[in-house]
């Protein structure tokens, strides 16, 4: 916090500071035991009516009283990862639209609006990456029109925690009502330690995502739409376990027609995602997730790729401690709003 020359705190924030990221102090409580204060840091997205809007890297938006504000800066951006690959927030976008694509697409000047049937959030969203060349209540209604021509809800998916993020773009939606309805993050590590965690354990890799593969696949009843999205993007690959012998509900964990765990790898130049990392409940801990990470990865540095991302649900804590024990460290966390009174769809 910034001190006056006397030794106290000093407010050095204004309204023109919107859209910076900040560190402020606010008096939380006051009482006998003496005044207690809280501190955030974040980007300032509003300061109006004497509230300060401020939000965090998690995409959390906190209100704090201009009346309790005690101290407050502009601090610089939050400081690139100390280890693993460095990549900006805009190209990690870009290769995961990449390695997902919807079945149709069209562009609002910097957006692209993309649908695919419902299948899942990601191909089913504005992905807005810079000015969509209308003033922004003219582009949502646009986008409303878009999908709902499309029998689709209107979704936009944002991110915050990174440079060149999108925080102001996320009060403006909740401002108009528009519902954040999912959370998530990216997650980045260099490739070549996940290739060395395990060796040949039984995975097959292959470029379609076939029968035995979709058994396992927590999306049950695929349909030819969401097919064409699993098997988009530059280079695809599909790793499997098969099961033990006669593993077909019976002590084989059921849904999974004896198929172990599965994965799914798109490379992208020096980028390889991983993503439907899932294993028979019968069968975890066994490391086979491990296992179908390692062979995807070593497939993914025989193509040239150097770097890995995924993305991981904030609650899911087995998930977060296996990728963090592979290198794998937060980069930035994305959302997507719903359109106000709009039905929901999986993600």
């Amino acid at each position: 916090m910034e001190f006056s020359a006397a030794g106290r705190f000093e407010v050095r924030i204004t309204t023109a500071d919107v859209g910076k990221r900040v560190s402020v102090r606010r008096l939380s409580e006051a009482g006998a035991a003496g005044e207690k204060f809280t501190d955030t840091v974040g980007v300032l997205t509003s300061w109006t009516d004497g509230v300060l809007l401020i939000t965090r890297k998690s995409g959390e938006s906190v209100r704090v009283a201009e009346s309790a504000l005690v101290a407050g800066k502009v601090v610089p951006p939050a400081p690139a990862r100390r280890r693993g690959p460095a990549a900006s927030y805009e190209e990690l976008a870009r290769v995961a639209a990449r390695s997902w694509r919807p079945v149709e697409s069209e562009r609002l000047g910097a957006w692209e609006l993309r649908a695919a049937g419902g299948f899942t959030r990601r191909a089913n969203s504005v992905l807005p990456l810079g000015d969509p060349g209308l003033p922004l209540d003219e582009a949502l209604t646009a986008v409303r029109r878009w999908y709902g021509v499309r029998g689709l809800p209107a979704y936009v998916q944002t991110a915050t925690g990174a440079a060149g993020t999108q925080e102001l773009l996320c009060a403006e939606l909740e401002r108009r009502g528009w519902v954040r309805e999912v959370t998530a993050e990216v997650w980045t590590g260099p490739l070549a330690p996940v290739a060395d965690l395990a060796g040949d354990t039984g995975v097959v890799l292959s470029r379609e995502a076939d029968e035995t593969w979709l058994a396992r696949y927590q999306r049950k009843g695929v349909s030819e739409v969401a097919l064409r999205v699993l098997e988009s993007g530059p280079s695809v690959w599909f790793a499997t376990v098969p099961g033990a012998e006669g593993a077909d509900g019976a002590g084989g964990g059921g849904c999974g027609g004896g198929v172990a765990a599965i994965g799914r790898c798109v490379v992208d130049g020096r980028w390889a995602s991983f993503a439907a990392v899932e294993v028979d409940p019968a069968q975890r801990r066994r490391g086979l997730a491990t296992a179908v990470m390692a062979a995807l990865a070593r497939r993914a540095l025989d193509e040239g790729a150097s770097a890995a991302w995924l993305q991981v649900e904030t609650d899911n804590a087995g998930a977060r401690a296996l990728y963090a024990g592979m290198g794998f460290a937060a980069h930035h966390s994305y959302h997507h709003y719903r359109e106000p009174a709009a039905a929901g769809t999986d993600r």
